[in-house]
């Protein structure tokens, strides 16, 4: 038997359990959503969580640029 109480039509959440705000893009780099949409996910409306759910993959490039890495670091130490 099916319980149709449970199912909703609603997005589910993003949430990969990564949580970790990158500093320059402020996006979560486990999900790619901002701080607001995080904060605010309980509280939108289908269609909005259906509409930041088809953002998502265009900001992943945003995360894949390295930082400088070992070159950068080392870099500093020795400017």
């Amino acid at each position: 038997m099916a319980d149709d109480v449970w199912t909703r039509d609603e997005a589910e959440s993003p949430c990969v359990q990564v949580c970790v705000i990158h500093p320059e893009t402020r996006l979560c780099t486990g999900c790619l959503r901002t701080i607001d949409e995080i904060t605010a996910w309980s509280k939108m409306s289908s269609e909005a969580r259906r509409a930041v759910m088809e953002e998502l993959p265009a900001r992943a490039p945003q995360l894949r640029q390295r930082r400088g890495g070992r070159a950068r670091t080392r870099a500093r130490r020795e400017g």
